[in-house]
């Protein structure tokens, strides 16, 4: 029987401040049922077990970050849009950085799941704020990619403390990681010259 007031948004609310409280990687069903004051198993009505709650953990940082990205970009284009969007994340990982780490988990999703997330909410705004440049439609999958991989690239290590003992501060090379990212989209060409192929573990060696 389900427990009244235990729903699955209540559990992923919960999962979710443990989450930016002690880590997503400590999001466990007998945390949750702890900090709910009820028995674990009265959680298997909602749940199927702790792989399921971080996906609800992780559709709810989705669903977060985007409407906080829309709200960041509505009527901008160009470099403000850019920087709207950006920004957006960088604000959402530090209020909440298990929640952060739980949208990185998206990648994990099935298809169906990920269909029906707010993934293809934030794909779209960045294919707005890309056509307020000049980066061509063919290109724009790749200019997504290194826009996505920068910007949670830089979060990530920012928030590991990777920049805390080295200047300039990390603020500043943020500033020029959004100015540097708009100058290239402005210019972008149509391709590359030559397409390399993926790197072998031999050419490290």
């Amino acid at each position: 029987m389900a427990r009244a007031g235990i729903t699955r948004a209540r559990l992923a609310a919960v999962g979710a401040e443990l989450a930016d409280e002690l880590g997503f990687e400590r999001v466990t069903l007998a945390e949750v049922a702890r900090r709910c004051g009820v028995q674990t198993p009265s959680l298997y009505s909602h749940v199927s077990g702790t792989g399921e709650l971080r996906e609800q953990v992780t559709l709810l940082a989705l669903e977060e970050m985007a409407d906080r990205a829309a709200e960041a970009v509505a009527g901008l284009a160009g470099k403000a849009a850019l920087t709207g969007l950006a920004n957006s994340y960088r604000d959402y990982a530090w209020q909440h950085p298990g929640r952060f780490t739980a949208s990185a988990a998206a990648a994990g999703l099935d298809a169906e799941t990920a269909a029906g997330s707010a993934g293809p909410r934030h794909a779209r705004f960045t294919e707005a704020v890309l056509r307020g440049y000049t980066v061509d439609p063919e290109s724009h999958v790749h200019a997504v990619r290194m826009l996505g991989s920068t910007v949670r690239g830089f979060i990530t290590l920012e928030m590991s403390g990777s920049f805390d003992h080295s200047s300039p501060p990390a603020a500043e090379s943020w500033a020029q990681i959004i100015h540097g990212l708009d100058t290239l989209f402005r210019s972008w060409s149509t391709a590359p010259d030559q397409v390399l192929p993926p790197p072998r573990a031999e050419d490290f060696r």
